[in-house]
């Protein structure tokens, strides 16, 4: 990107891959061959437009823009829950946010596994009906048989339900609260710490206890 940021400079097709010259001129050298995953890497992060002769040019840079501290996303939508209206996001999971970031030694804040749990949990929740997700009480519901062919909706959000009952149950108190607020309201870890009265960056030690434990009841780990 910074070389096709210079006047002038155009990526090509090539026999092998695509090379960036500083000049539209062929008699110019290429300094810079990518290859079809590089190219496609560029393709998302710059704006490339097309050459009437051939190649691309880069018509924009643009600034990456860091999502506010402790969101996970940017697209957002109220859900009403039983304490009220909250904000849920989505364009992306907080535990998948999570899973992205790293800490000072460069090694991700959640395991592959850890995070695989969290989201499973969040696509249990998200498989209930609107007013399944609108009714957040895991733990008097009529049992029924999950998992059968043809069921009607309703009877499909009993068996979730009881599904996510069963999982926050063997999580135990005080650690399935952070799983409630992060996987099932979508809050940011920052939110749920708040919300909870954690100490702050303590949330995601918690975090990480009750995802191991989510874990080993999905026979994760």
């Amino acid at each position: 990107m910074r070389l096709l940021s210079r006047p002038g400079a155009v990526v090509e097709a090539q026999a092998l891959g695509y090379g960036v010259r500083l000049g539209a001129s062929r008699r110019r050298s290429v300094m810079l061959t990518l290859d079809e995953a590089a190219f496609q890497a560029l393709a998302r992060e710059a704006t490339l437009t097309p050459r009437a002769q051939g190649g691309w040019t880069m018509t924009a840079r643009p600034e990456p823009v860091a999502p506010p501290a402790g969101r996970p996303g940017v697209i957002e939508e109220e859900v009403a829950t039983p304490s009220g209206l909250v904000r849920r996001n989505l364009g992306e999971s907080p535990i998948a946010w999570l899973a992205r970031r790293r800490d000072r030694n460069g090694q991700p804040w959640l395991t592959p596994i850890e995070a695989a749990a969290g989201e499973r949990l969040r696509e249990e929740f998200e498989s209930l009906g609107a007013q399944g997700r609108m009714t957040m009480r895991w733990d008097a519901t009529p049992r029924v048989d999950g998992g059968r062919p043809g069921l009607a909706p309703a009877e499909r959000d009993i068996a979730a339900r009881q599904r996510i009952a069963k999982a926050l149950t063997e999580v135990g108190p005080g650690l399935r609260e952070i799983l409630e607020r992060v996987c099932l309201l979508g809050s940011a870890l920052e939110t749920a710490e708040r919300s909870l009265k954690l100490p702050r960056r303590a949330g995601k030690t918690v975090l990480k206890l009750a995802l191991q434990r989510l874990a080993r009841h999905y026979r994760m780990a």
